[in-house]
């Protein structure tokens, strides 16, 4: 281990003006010099992506960004949060923005790359024994908060640049796949919600066979299945022989309460907390051993609805069987046939915006199933229904299979990540 050094971050900063540096002073940026497009803004709200700066970005004009050339922040830097929740740690991604202005609640660390390697400082202050530290050395009056000094002083343990390339090397191979599945998920979401779209929203097989024409993308059987006409309804004109319903004659809300007293020990827990939005991917779970309310039984394939402030969209399919929060609803279709029609209803930005319509409460309004089985849809034959569910049904259990993968591979990495860093596991020669 006598390679191994002792430094600081300040000696790890590349040789620049501005290498480290926090974002500008109170009202050199406020929220009216944000602008439609321009030079993006690192705010907490761009943090919490994993490795990545990421997300909705604000932007300043170019005029006020050449006010804040000290605050710039480039491709391959590093960014720490200096308020707000502590510990958040991203690089700066390459190929996006050339440039973005760090906010008043981040600081910027660009590294030397003859002296650290950025990814391998991205997973050690992402270790718990350096997120401890941040904790246990952040000044505690009124906000939580640290700062440049604490940040240019924090003590480094660092191996070979050619060691710690070794290290970022491993630890990266393995969130690129985490990665990877995440957007092969979010693009199987996006294929399966397009047909159902074309189909039962857009209704274009039918529109087609209206014209003459063969409808795109489908088999003759399939096709056969979709009438050539319309017919005026209550919702307007669907296709003929389709009807107007409620999503309840085709759902239901099995209602399998669970007391706390009565759980096992490692039983599998869903939360709010664990649900991304507008994902049907759910990658995240915990476990019940301290629950002390009553919650509910979902099994795996079941589908899971935020109903607490429905505004946010947490639709999503489990991934596990498990209880989760009273403030999830369990949804699952009357039959198989049924499976993806559900799904899809439920998951729209139209049955959302119907929820958020008849929420009650103010503060915290919560949707109902009696608002979720009244919604009005197009109902199709169930055989239609059953042809959806079934082109579909592969695309979910490849979410469902992605989903598992990437948990296999976050706890690989997090088991290797301390041993690796400390020194404990050694790479190369």
């Amino acid at each position: 281990m006598s390679e191994w050094g002792e430094f600081v971050v300040q000696d790890v900063a590349a040789p620049i003006r501005n290498a480290l540096v926090g974002g500008p002073f109170g009202s050199n940026l406020v929220s009216t010099n944000y602008v439609s497009h321009g030079v993006p803004v690192i705010r907490g709200q761009n943090m919490g992506f994993r490795k990545w700066v990421a997300g909705g970005f604000v932007f300043v004009s170019e005029e006020k960004a050449r006010e804040l050339a000290a605050n710039i922040a480039k491709p391959g830097d590093l960014i720490f949060t200096q308020r707000g929740t502590l510990g958040q740690i991203a690089i700066v991604p390459d190929g996006i923005f050339d440039r973005y202005i760090v906010s008043q609640s981040q600081m910027k660390l660009t590294v030397d790359p003859e002296k650290a390697d950025v990814h391998f400082l991205y997973y050690y202050f992402s270790s718990h024994e350096q997120q401890a530290y941040i904790r246990q050395n952040s000044i505690q009056t009124g906000v939580p908060h640290t700062n440049l000094s604490i940040l240019r002083n924090t003590p480094l343990y660092l191996p070979p640049l050619s060691e710690q390339r070794e290290i970022a090397h491993i630890l990266s191979a393995l969130d690129d796949k985490i990665d990877l599945n995440r957007r092969m998920n979010a693009t199987l979401e996006a294929t399966a919600r397009a047909l159902f779209q074309s189909w039962f929203a857009d209704f274009d097989p039918v529109r087609a066979k209206a014209e003459g024409r063969q409808p795109e993308g489908m088999d003759a059987a399939t096709a056969a299945l979709f009438p050539d006409a319309f017919e005026d309804s209550a919702l307007g004109w669907i296709p003929s022989g389709w009807r107007v319903g409620k999503l309840g004659e085709v759902a239901e809300n099995p209602r399998r309460g669970v007391n706390p007293q009565d759980v096992p020990v490692g039983t599998l827990y869903i939360g709010l907390e664990h649900m991304p939005q507008k994902s049907l991917a759910l990658s995240e779970w915990g476990t019940a051993d301290d629950v002390e309310s009553n919650k509910s039984l979902f099994y795996r394939g079941e589908f899971l609805f935020g109903k607490l402030r429905p505004y946010f969209h947490k639709v999503g399919i489990a991934p596990i069987d498990g209880i989760c929060s009273t403030d999830i609803l369990v949804l699952m279709p009357i039959s198989d046939s049924w499976a993806g029609f559900v799904l899809f209803h439920i998951s729209s930005d139209a049955l959302v915006a119907h929820t958020i319509t008849l929420s009650s409460g103010t503060k915290m309004p919560r949707t109902s199933w009696h608002d979720i089985a009244g919604y009005s849809v197009v109902l199709p034959p169930e055989n239609i229904a059953a042809v959806f569910s079934e082109l579909v049904s592969p695309m979910i259990q490849e979410i469902s299979a992605n989903v598992h993968e990437s948990r296999t591979l976050a706890e690989t990495r997090d088991a290797l990540l301390p041993k690796l860093i400390s020194g404990q596991l050694r790479v190369g020669g």
